[in-house]
């Protein structure tokens, strides 16, 4: 009976052994993985999210911006639409 305890206990070490090492061998090959992914992101000169967030509200309140002045042209355009159309009309004479 002792030596099967003793077998067991054995085996136990290592199992538990193997576990962390297959735990470091994992780590080893995520940090790996990491580095390499960011080696070849930053080669595509990819953006980050918080860069892009900025550029889309940027961009977002510049069309609002243009929309009002579009708004605001068309305005104008109508104004001085009306006013060479007054202009150019013919001048109504008074009858003698």
């Amino acid at each position: 009976m002792q030596k099967d305890s003793k077998f067991f206990d054995e085996f136990s070490r290592l199992a538990s052994g193997a576990a962390g090492s297959f735990l470091d061998l994992k780590r080893e090959i995520e940090a790996i993985v990491m580095d390499k992914m960011e080696k070849l992101m930053t080669r595509m000169q990819l953006v980050k999210r918080e860069e892009f967030e900025v550029v889309r509200l940027i961009m977002e309140q510049t069309r609002v911006e243009q929309e009002k002045i579009s708004s605001k042209l068309a305005q104008l355009e109508k104004l001085l639409e009306s006013q060479e159309s007054n202009e150019t009309a013919p001048l109504k004479r008074p009858k003698k």
